[in-house]
């Protein structure tokens, strides 16, 4: 058994309260923490923005990546996109689908989401089918067959959680129904179009099991189940049907956003919310250092107010060890309180272990993005 270290003290000039009435000369807040949030922290109050670097050299740095630019998204198999980002208990991936899938897809790596960043499409899978459209989050679990026909070409965001499976947070005080009620989950239907769909024409399936693929080849259709009932099954949840929690008087952290949990590694979604409307409070994330994770956003919609020149479809990439926060204008922004609600969606990625940067995304990285926090003249 072990415990964390714990004496908490204060010296100097600090506020009360982290993210709250900061003293005016000392409005630079920056937290230290462990195990993403959960774990011990320390407020530090500074006299300069925490991100005021004039220079940068080595590895370690904030990174950019405009994901619009990619090509050669679009092969036939999901199995043949590379990965982004990656480390051995999650692959982050996007996907463009554009004609109907001739094979069957299985992952026998471990449990799939599929986020509909573009697009919308017809999901058939052994439980049945589901009707696609953008910001529908779907969890596909381990070794499930599915495949997609698009009705507009889409472009999806794949988060592999390999030898592992998707939960939902553990939600505390406020309960089971907050963020989004579990009712809102929707799972595939035997319905008339999965019906429909019944063949005895030979399909093939491509299993990945140790990032190897396997065509395994089927005198019919698989996907012929004439019901199912149980526990455990695809389930959809769109952006639209989450109801963040919010707190008027404080900033909450990143992981009260959360939407599935993984071992080694967290989903969250930001989507549109009122800003904290008490004069004292914090109105854009603070300034911190999570130091046991990498935190990936990828942004789907909207005005990301913590960010500039940062558009839909671009990702961020902070890996842990270094301090990050809001942009200058950002940050003023949010002391004048000029904004009173945000307009933004986003796919956060969290993970314990460090990421590494595939070939493709090194490709379309903005490498000036890391200099992006120097005040502007």
């Amino acid at each position: 058994m072990r415990k964390w270290i714990s004496f908490p003290q204060k010296q100097g000039t600090a506020s009360r309260q982290a993210h709250a009435d900061f003293p005016e000369e000392a409005i630079y807040e920056r937290e230290a923490g462990r195990s993403g949030f959960f774990g011990p922290a320390t407020h530090f109050h500074h006299q300069h923005a925490p991100t005021g670097w004039s220079e940068w050299q080595g590895p370690l740095r904030p990174r950019a990546f405009d994901f619009n630019a990619l090509k050669e998204l679009a092969p036939e198999s999901p199995w043949a996109v590379p990965s982004l980002l990656h480390n051995a208990s999650c692959k982050f991936r996007l996907w463009d689908v554009k004609q109907p899938m001739k094979k069957l897809a299985r992952n026998a790596d471990g449990d799939d989401l599929l986020f509909v960043h573009d697009g919308a499409g017809e999901l058939f899978c052994d439980y049945g089918h589901m009707t696609l459209r953008d910001g529908d989050y779907v969890v596909i679990p381990r070794s499930t067959n599915w495949r997609i026909e698009p009705t507009q070409d889409m472009r999806l965001l794949m988060i592999e959680a390999t030898n592992d499976s998707y939960q939902l947070p553990e939600k505390g005080l406020v309960g089971n129904h907050a963020i989004f009620d579990p009712a809102v989950l929707d799972v595939p239907q035997i319905d008339d179009a999965f019906k429909a769909q019944y063949s005895e024409d030979e399909w093939q399936v491509e299993v990945k099991k140790h990032g190897a693929v396997s065509l395994v080849t089927f005198p019919y259709n698989p996907l012929d189940a004439l019901g199912w009932h149980g526990d455990l099954a695809p389930v959809r949840v769109n952006w639209r049907d989450i109801r963040p929690l919010m707190s008027h008087r404080y900033h909450l952290p990143p992981s009260a956003h959360t939407t599935f949990v993984a071992a080694r590694f967290v989903v969250c979604t930001f989507v549109p919310r009122p800003i904290e409307s008490d004069p004292g409070a914090l109105k854009v994330p603070f300034y911190h250092n999570n130091d046991d994770y990498d935190e990936v956003l990828f942004y789907h919609a909207g005005d990301f107010f913590s960010r500039d020149n940062i558009d839909r479809g671009m990702v961020t990439f902070h890996p842990a060890g270094f301090t990050h926060g809001p942009h200058p204008k950002a940050f003023q922004a949010g002391r004048e309180h000029k904004k009173k609600f945000t307009d933004e969606v986003a796919v956060m990625l969290d993970t314990r272990d460090s990421l590494e940067v595939g070939e493709a995304a090194d490709a379309v990285e903005n490498p000036d993005y890391v200099y992006s926090w120097q005040e502007k003249e």
